[in-house]
Parts: C-alpha cells; structure tokens; sequence
C-alpha cells in the first residue's frame, strides 16, 4: 500500500511540474510587465483565454496542430500588445494605480465578453493524436501532450532569457527597469522600449494559451481564474523575477497535483492559496523577488 501511495505521489507530482512549466510561462508576461513598467495586467486572464481560442480556431477550422499555430499566434499577440500599450496604457503609466487597474479590467472584460459574443458559453478543446500517447520513465507515465507543452515552455523560457540577456534591445529593456531616469538621460527610447516589453509579455500569453489549449477546454469563464492564478505565482516567485515565475509556476503545478491526489481536484486552490500564505509570512518579497519591489 505504501509504495503504491509513493508511486501515485511521484505520478502527480511530475504531472504538476509539467503543467507548471506553462503555467510559469503564463506567469512570465505578467511578470516581465511589471518589472519592467510597474504596471500590473490586470487583463492577464483574458488576454490568454484569446490565445486558447485562436488556436481551437486554428485547429477547427484548418486542423492545425496549436504548437504549429503557436509562433504566428506569439507574433499577432507582440503586434497587438505592441499597439495596445502605444496607444492604450502609456498614457496611463503615470497615472495612479487605481486609474490602471480600471483601464485594465476595461480591457479585460471586452476581451472576455468578445470571445463568448463569438464562440459562446460552450466549452472548446481539441483532440490530438498525441493526447492519446504517453512516455514511460520507470515506474512514471508521461502524458506526451504535457511533455510536449512543458518542453515548448522551457524552450520559450530560455528564448526569453536570451533576448533580455544577450541583445540590445533586451539589455536596453533591462536598464529602463533599473533605472528609468537613467534610461532617459542616455538617450534611450523608454516609450519604445515599454511597448516591446509589453509585446513580448502579451506573446508569451499567446503562446501560453496554445500550449494550454491542448490540456484543458477553454470557455469565457476561465479568464478571472486564470488571472488570480498567474497573480499567486508571481507573487510566489517573487514580482518582476522571471525565474521566480517559472519557479512559483512549478510549485502551484505540484501543489495543485498533490492536492487532487490527497483531496479531491475541486479543492486544489486551497493548497495553491495556503502555499501563498505561508510564503507571504516568511518572505514577503516572494521566493526569489527583490524587497525594493513594489
């Protein structure tokens, strides 16, 4: 009895890490805007319940696979994050926060109620060969559907990493974050540099919703979950940390998973929110998140 306890807690928690590594790139947009504009998406949720639909559409309508639609649906999310923060939040940037909130939440909520206008209230998922298909590592099983996410996700992660680290746009990006004035005496264009961050976390929300698409149904709904969600475990990594992301996205994946093997799957929230509280407690800042976050 014991060792098939252990086996079944081993299966749940390589299912969590796995999901947790698309979880950690949903986490990643919000992540990436707020340390670099202190602007906190609260459209998050919406804005990748879209990224879902348009890879079902991709898939109902062309039987595209969602990881073949996901680089063109990364590149629409980049433009329309691109123009959205042009046109729509820069003039909000120096606003107080309450003002960017309702800005946000406005967004939100017409990319939610758009997407039930078309799609309706129904649930839409897609059926891949490869959801039927599993690997076998030891005792483990692998859903090869979920192998396939996370190993999209990690390399997605590591793209991320290398642009804000190894070219100059991302170093530009990097120093506006650190010091904004700076930025400006140097001659850097912060407005610019502002719509390509928040570009590039709108595309990792599109990408993150192709990837989700292929482990859960999408309806409207999903999105205030999906928000509070990506909010946990950014909080848990640590604000503006893009490894806290990843890592607050591997721990609320494994929690969740445990929690649907010791109690019942409805309750996997309270083991995401209690791990939320007890970070809270012991280091305020998050996991990996630096004090002077705000």
């Amino acid at each position: 009895m014991t060792s098939d306890f252990l086996l079944s807690l081993a299966q749940a928690v390589s299912k969590g890490l796995l999901t947790g590594m698309v979880y950690g790139l949903m986490a990643l947009g919000l992540s990436v805007i707020f340390g670099v504009m202190r602007v906190v998406n609260f459209a998050h949720g919406e804005m990748m319940i879209v990224g879902m639909y348009l890879a079902w559409m991709g898939f109902d309508t062309l039987q595209l696979d969602p990881s073949y639609s996901l680089p063109l649906i990364a590149v629409v999310f980049f433009c329309i994050g691109y123009v959205l923060q042009r046109g729509l939040i820069q003039p909000f940037i120096a606003r107080p926060e309450h003002q960017q909130f309702l800005l946000l939440l406005a967004v939100g909520t017409l990319l939610a109620n758009a997407c039930l206008a078309i799609a309706g209230p129904d649930s839409r998922t897609v059926q891949l060969d490869s959801q039927f298909d599993s690997y076998e590592l030891g005792p483990l099983v692998l859903d090869a559907v979920r192998v396939h996410a996370a190993a999209v996700a990690l390399v997605i992660a590591a793209l991320l990493w290398l642009f804000f680290t190894r070219t100059r746009t991302g170093k530009a990006i990097r120093a506006a974050a650190d010091n904004h004035m700076g930025a400006l005496v140097v001659g850097l264009d912060v407005r610019k540099l502002y719509a390509i961050t928040f570009g590039v976390g709108a595309a990792c929300l599109g990408a993150a919703g192709a990837l989700m698409i292929t482990l859960i149904p999408v309806t409207p709904f999903l999105a205030s979950e999906y928000t509070l969600l990506a909010f946990v475990i950014v909080i848990v990594g640590g604000l503006g940390s893009m490894t806290g992301a990843l890592l607050g996205g591997l721990l609320i994946g494994v929690s969740e998973a445990v929690a649907g093997l010791l109690l019942q799957p409805s309750l996997k929230s309270m083991f995401s929110f209690g791990l939320l509280i007890v970070v809270l407690l012991l280091r305020p800042q998050g996991l990996l998140g630096r004090k002077d976050a705000r």
